[in-house]
Parts: structure tokens; sequence; C-alpha cells
């Protein structure tokens, strides 16, 4: 198996994030998110306890039902997660972990 090898366009962004650090025009938190976006090697979402979702739900002083309309998923999905029955995935688990680090206003 053959590894493919950087677009000549994707060395030149890699070399030009690596400059931007070398001269601290971006920090080595910024440098990796752009690296990591370009190599393809953003971690994974961090999947939440049905726990740590009722209590992100309950510090937004949030019912069921509008929790569930601003991740656009079912009442009854937000009610499952929160017993644990089922497990976010895709779009609703990104926006979970947007909550958890930056709070519900991060999406409102």
């Amino acid at each position: 198996m053959t590894t493919k090898r950087p677009s000549r366009l994707r060395e030149a962004l890699l070399e030009t994030a690596d400059g931007m650090l070398r001269t601290g025009i971006v920090t080595k938190a910024e440098h990796g998110k752009i690296t990591g976006r370009l190599l393809g090697t953003r971690p994974a979402p961090r999947v939440l306890s049905g726990d740590e979702i009722r209590a992100m739900r309950e510090r937004a002083k949030m019912s069921q039902a509008v929790f569930a309309l601003h991740l656009n998923v079912t009442t009854g999905y937000v009610s499952q997660l929160e017993r644990g029955i089922k497990h976010p995935t895709g779009a609703a688990l990104a926006l979970l972990n947007v909550i958890h680090r930056k709070g519900i206003e991060a999406i409102l």
C-alpha cells in the first residue's frame, strides 16, 4: 500500500502555517488546528454521557423539547440520550460538544 503524497497546494499551506508559527503570527494551538485540518488528523468529538447531556440542558434552563429544537432532533431522542439508551452521533454530537465547551449561547 502506498502513501498518498500531499498536493503541492497542501504542502504550500503547511509551509505557510509553519512560517506563521515561527514568526509568532499564530500560536502553537492555532498552528495545530490549521495543520490538523490540512492533514485530516482532527481528534474525534468526545462522546458525552447521558448525565453530562442532562446537566448541560439543565444548566441552560431548557426543557427537553426546547433543547431538542436547538439540536434539530426529537424530544424522544434527547430523552434517550439522557437515559443512556442512545449515544449522540453526527451533527447532534458536534453541537453537544460545542455546547459542552462553550455553553448553550454558542448555538443560539
